[in-house]
């Protein structure tokens, strides 16, 4: 029998997407404690809500608990990069190759990039930026798939909140954004694939190389 998953209060969810926004517009910074009294003050709420959303945040990857340092968000380094990127170009050009070869709208990438390129602020712009990866994969006609992506998306959004910090690169990734849209909207499965696995691999290695990503693999 399986489980249905608990809902998660209002009150909590409330917490838990507006830390997860300061964590990946850059607000909080990696290794920056997070102390519940101050967060509960901060949004309103009692201690209880902002302990929950921590936990939630602790097992997609954006935050550890420690029991020594208590509540910090996540360091970036080399090696997170290397994990969280290797299986980004393992599942996500092959999803946009089933979208387009499925013959799955891709609207809403389109939207997400017209916002991008419309953003006045980074913080508009990076959400953009995810929206647009999402609805490249999302349709892909395999959900596990999908949520397997979903998963991994916050902790990438983090890795490259600390690489614009350091070295913002928003043109570049916007025209090969361009580029991967035209290419499947043109029908080009197997082009789209390739752009999209040359697009995540060429900025994990300008802003980790020592993450040590190979290009062999590529779609």
């Amino acid at each position: 029998m399986t489980s249905v998953p608990t809902p998660i209060p209002s009150r909590t969810q409330y917490v838990l997407e507006g830390i997860k926004h300061r964590i990946l517009t850059g607000q909080l910074t990696p290794g920056q404690a997070l102390v519940e009294t101050e967060l509960a003050a901060q949004f309103g709420v009692s201690k209880t809500p902002v302990r929950e959303a921590l936990k939630t945040l602790a097992g997609t990857g954006l935050v550890v608990m420690s029991q020594y340092k208590g509540v910090t968000v996540r360091l970036v380094d080399a090696d997170m990069a290397r994990e969280v990127y290797d299986v980004r170009l393992l599942l996500e050009p092959e999803a946009l190759r089933r979208a387009v070869q499925r013959g799955a709208s891709l609207d809403v990438a389109r939207e997400a990039l017209t916002r991008a390129d419309a953003a006045t602020d980074t913080a508009e712009r990076s959400l953009a930026n995810r929206e647009f990866h999402r609805a490249l994969y999302l349709p892909c006609g395999n959900p596990l798939l999908g949520r397997m992506l979903d998963e991994v998306r916050d902790q990438a959004a983090l890795v490259s909140a600390v690489a614009w910090a350091a070295s913002p690169s928003w043109e570049r990734e916007a025209g090969e954004h361009r580029e991967i849209l035209r290419l499947a909207l043109d029908g080009d499965a197997d082009g789209a694939a390739r752009a999209l696995h040359a697009h995540i691999a060429s900025f994990v290695r300008r802003a980790f190389p020592e993450a040590g990503l190979e290009q062999e693999g590529q779609q």
